[in-house]
C-alpha cells in the first residue's frame, strides 16, 4: 500500500471517515488515546497490552462523571493541573480522594497515559464544548500566518498550540497523529488536507539521519534532538527545504506535488526496523562511523558518529511513524 492508502485503511478501521462527516467526537478521541498509547515503546508491546487491557474511551470517561466524581482536580480542564496520579505507587495530589476516583480504573500500560486520557477528556469538553470536529474547523479557517511564516505554518500551530498543553503528548505524536487525522478527510474538507500534508513529526530516527548523513551540519544548525529541530535551521526546516524541491507526483498520481509528512516519513523508512532497517543504533555503532557499505547513501554519506549526541530510543526504532 501506498503512504495515502496506510492512513486511508486506518482512517476506515478506525471510523474516522464517518465520525469526521458527522462531527462525532467519541470516535476521534477514542482513536487519539489509542494512538498516544503507542508513545515510547514499540508498536508490538503496546498492542499486545492494549489487546490484553483495552484502553480508556471517551464513553466510559464521559459515564465516569455523571457519578460527580469529588477530587477537585477533576472539575475542569484547568483544575487538572498537577494531577500526579502513579500507577505504580497508586499516590496522586489529592489523596484523600484516590480511592472514589475514576481515574486509575483503565488498566493502562502506565499512570501517565491515565493522564492523558484525562486530560484529554477535559480539553475536548471544555475548550470545544465536546465538538472536535468544528473546533478543528474554526481553528483552521481563523489561523492568519505572522509576518515571514506561512499559512501552513499558521494553521498547525493552531491545533497544536492549544493541544501541546495536553498532558503528557509531544510534538512529534501530536504532528504525526493530526496529520493522519487531517489527511484522511481529505474527501471531505480540503483545508484539513492542506494543513495535514505539511506536518512533519521528527522523532530520533530522523534527527540521526540527518545528523549522520551530514545533512544536518551543511544545510541547517547543529542540535541535539529536541525543541530545535523544530527552530530555524532544524530538521523540520531542512525536510520542508527539501521536500519543496521533490515533486512526488511522479511516484503517485494521488500525491500533492509538495508533500513534506510523506518525505518526512519516507526517511523514517529508511531508517526503521519496520522498513529498511539501515541507519539506525541497532545497525551502528553510534561512537564510530557506519561502515555499512552496502547503504544506497553510502558513497555520498559523511558518515558521522553521533558522538555525544542523545542516541536513538529502541521504541523510535520500531515505533510506526
Amino acid at each position: 500500500m501506498s503512504f495515502l492508502d496506510e492512513i486511508d485503511d486506518e482512517f476506515g478501521r478506525a471510523g474516522l471517515d464517518r465520525a469526521v462527516a458527522l462531527g462525532d467526537t467519541g470516535p476521534i478521541v477514542d482513536w487519539l488515546l489509542t494512538t498516544f498509547s503507542f508513545q515510547g515503546i514499540s508498536d508490538r508491546v503496546a498492542r499486545d497490552y492494549i489487546e490484553k487491557h483495552g484502553t480508556a474511551s471517551w464513553s466510559d470517561i464521559n459515564a465516569s462523571f455523571g457519578k460527580q466524581p469529588s477530587c477537585p482536580k477533576l472539575r475542569s480542564y484547568w483544575h487538572f493541573h498537577r494531577c500526579r496520579y502513579d500507577k505504580t505507587s497508586v499516590t496522586c495530589s489529592e489523596p484523600d480522594h484516590i480511592d472514589a476516583c475514576p481515574l486509575p480504573r483503565p488498566h493502562l500500560r502506565n499512570g501517565r497515559l491515565n493522564q492523558t486520557a484525562w486530560s484529554l477528556f477535559l480539553f475536548v469538553r471544555d475548550l470545544t464544548d465536546r465538538d472536535l470536529v468544528g473546533w478543528i474547523d474554526r481553528q483552521l479557517q481563523s489561523a492568519r500566518p505572522a509576518p515571514g511564516t506561512t499559512i501552513e505554518a499558521a494553521r498547525q500551530e493552531a491545533l497544536v498550540g492549544p493541544l501541546r498543553h495536553v498532558y503528557g503528548v509531544s510534538d512529534k505524536i501530536l504532528m504525526m497523529t493530526l496529520s493522519t487525522l487531517l489527511i484522511g478527510a481529505r474527501n471531505q474538507r480540503t483545508i484539513w488536507f492542506e494543513t495535514g500534508k505539511a506536518m512533519i513529526a521528527v522523532d530520533t530516527l530522523v534527527h540521526n539521519f540527518l545528523h549522520r548523513t551530514g545533512i544536518l551540519g551543511t544545510c541547517g544548525t547543529p542540535h541535539t534532538y529536541g525543541a530545535a529541530c523544530y527552530a530555524p535551521g532544524g530538521c523540520a526546516e531542512i525536510i520542508r527545504t527539501l521536500a519543496d524541491r521533490i515533486d512526488v507526483r511522479t511516484l503517485s498520481r494521488a500525491f500533492p506535488q509538495k508533500f513534506p509528512r510523506f518525505v518526512q516519513n519516507a526517511l523514517w523508512r529508511f531508517c526503521s526496523g519496520d522498513g529498511l532497517n539501515l541507519c539506525n543504533g541497532n545497525r551502528i555503532d553510534d561512537r564510530q562511523a557506519c561502515d555499512i557499505s552496502y547503504c544506497y547513501l553510502y558513497q555520498k554519506c559523511s558518515r558521522e558518529p553521533l558522538k555525544g549526541l542523545k542516541t536513538t530510543a529502541k521504541s523510535d526504532i520500531y515505533s510506526d511513524n
